[in-house]
């Protein structure tokens, strides 16, 4: 099994991403499964294009695209995503897209296939805080959710991907008052035990379960 997973470069104010950071510092191999690690630009339409480019390149079972979520406290795996851009921000070209539909020819919204519930669940395992969230925004993370899923519905059919969210690191709330944030460290064991969890449900299907939802 060959799992993608993307993490965004550092945006806005903050000079460091804790997607990439966690994303680079994963092992090779989880659970038998190969984990093919990418950096993808925090830019609307382009980061859609780096991640095509590489699962025509890598010819991936899953992919997990990974993205921060300031002030959220856990690790939150992504149930949906629109088909919308609303940037509060530009993204990293300048670009601001306001009230976009992302493609016309795609459905309003997409599930994802990744068991969220079970991987909410073996992060809170692991000991750290994780709930399964229905929101992935308006800004990046979600046009990539969304753009994946599109790539799926269009032209890679046996494709299985999600999102998850990942708080602060601890360096980037010394100027945030009250803003919750987690470790490096602690952010690669949560991910790693969702792609645990990914990879002992191929081929089931989620846990029949309450997993909590963060907005």
């Amino acid at each position: 099994m060959k799992i993608l997973v993307t993490g965004f470069d550092p945006f806005g104010d903050d000079k460091i991403n804790p997607a990439i950071e966690t994303v680079k510092r994963l092992p090779d191999t989880i659970a038998g499964a190969e984990i093919i690690k990418l950096e993808i630009p925090t830019v609307f339409d382009r980061c859609a294009e780096v991640v095509h480019e590489a699962i025509v390149k890598e010819q991936p079972d899953y992919v997990l695209n990974v993205g921060q979520a300031g002030g959220r406290f856990g690790l939150t795996p992504e149930r949906v995503a629109i088909n919308f851009d609303d940037g509060r921000i530009a993204d990293n070209a300048g670009f601001q897209p306001l009230n976009r539909t992302i493609h016309d020819d795609g459905d309003n919204a997409y599930f994802t296939q990744l068991p969220v519930k079970a991987m909410a669940r073996a992060i809170r395992a692991a000991g750290l805080p994780s709930a399964v969230s229905t929101t992935a925004g308006t800004y990046v993370c979600n046009h990539i959710m969304y753009q994946v899923q599109y790539m799926r519905a269009k032209e890679f059919p046996q494709l299985k991907a999600g999102f998850i969210h990942i708080p602060f690191l601890p360096d980037q709330v010394t100027t945030r008052p009250n803003t919750p944030a987690m470790s490096l460290v602690d952010d690669v064991r949560g991910l790693t035990a969702a792609l645990t969890a990914i990879v002992e449900r191929d081929g089931k299907a989620d846990i029949e379960t309450i997993e909590g939802s963060i907005a």
